[in-house]
């Protein structure tokens, strides 16, 4: 008997020990007394609210206390959300379209089934602005968001495209390795989804990056030894092998790109050396042409431009006005001194 009582006891114990609470406080005469809890399984639409999220929701007394506990959740770290708005029940599909409500207030915060979380009225009343929990990997979302205030106040200082450049590259490595830093995956996630989004500004240093920097196979792998079920590891592997796809077909482009232009360069090159071979034959013929002629006199020169275009000897004599006999005298003058024996002799010399 007394051995049944310490197992059910321990039973108990175990059950009462997998337990959550998520707790905390809002202002009633702000929000609605409706608090939302969600999980949040797509790093990609960590912030925003998505009904496909929401896992339970409840009502803040008037005090505006509230809290979320049971049992349901993962025994390992998860992402979850807390959130409160403006809207009503029937206003919520509307105001929520596509994640975006601009009437509500969030925190992410990393938390599994056996965690107790706190979220006190920080200063000024304000809300999910402050955790306390027994997991030290709870806050981590508020340190990356702090951070994130330390680059937005860097980029201002000097609003130039100079420093916004500067910046870019200090902020890229400093999230990144601060990211490595919180020795927590899940946490580098939320780091990894907004060095990468493809609307920021740091987008092409992450393409740069990917290209020779082991850290994203580093993550891959502490994904893999620590969650190794989750849905963050499976869709982190499948962007990461996408990413690097495109960044093998872009290179891919980009070499058959540069093994076009070397075609053009070549074809230029050769239709150049042609035009200059064609025009130095043009030239040396042009020279020849001209060094021929100069060994006729005046006279046989027009008598040679006459046999070049076929005429006979009597219509030579009617254009020159000279008889047909001192033509003739001219064409063996012409023979002698350019070395042939007929008219095709001489027309071969000046139409090659």
């Amino acid at each position: 008997m007394q051995l049944r009582i310490f197992i059910v006891f321990l039973l108990t114990s175990l059950y009462c020990e997998a337990q959550y609470s998520f707790s905390g406080y809002i202002n009633p005469e702000e929000w609605q007394n409706t608090v939302y809890l969600s999980i949040v399984e797509d790093y990609r639409k960590m912030s925003g609210v998505y009904s496909e999220q929401i896992i339970g929701k409840t009502t803040a007394d008037e005090t505006g206390f509230f809290e979320f506990k049971g049992n349901i959740l993962d025994a390992e770290n998860r992402i979850y959300r807390i959130h409160i708005d403006k809207c009503s029940e029937n206003q919520q599909d509307i105001n929520h379209f596509n994640g975006h409500c601009s009437d509500s207030e969030e925190l992410l915060f990393i938390a599994k089934n056996t965690d107790t979380l706190k979220l006190p009225f920080s200063f000024g009343n304000q809300v999910f602005c402050e955790i306390e929990s027994n997991n030290p990997k709870a806050n981590a979302f508020l340190k990356i968001d702090s951070l994130k205030n330390d680059m937005r106040f860097a980029y201002g200082e000097v609003r130039s495209e100079a420093n916004r450049k500067l910046n870019n590259k200090k902020w890229f490595k400093t999230l990144q390795d601060f990211g490595e830093a919180l020795d927590e995956p899940v946490a580098e996630l939320a780091i990894y989804a907004y060095l990468s989004d493809r609307s920021s500004d740091l987008h092409s240093h992450y393409v740069e990056d990917l290209q020779n920097n082991p850290y994203y196979e580093n993550l891959k792998i502490r994904l893999e030894t620590n969650y190794p079920n989750a849905a963050y590891t499976i869709q982190y592997k499948n962007e990461l092998a996408a990413d690097r796809y495109m960044l093998a077909f872009s290179a891919g482009n980009a070499s058959s790109t540069n093994n076009h232009i070397y075609l053009y360069i070549i074809l230029t090159l050769s239709f150049l050396l042609n035009a200059f071979l064609l025009y130095r034959n043009w030239q040396k013929k042009k020279s020849k042409t001209e060094e021929l002629k100069a060994k006729l006199s005046k006279q046989e020169q027009v008598v040679l431009e006459h046999l070049l275009q076929d005429k006979t000897n009597k219509d030579i004599a009617e254009a020159l006005f000279l008889s047909v006999s001192t033509v003739k005298s001219h064409t063996n003058n012409i023979y002698k001194k350019l070395n042939v024996q007929s008219r095709d002799d001489a027309k071969s010399l000046f139409t090659r």
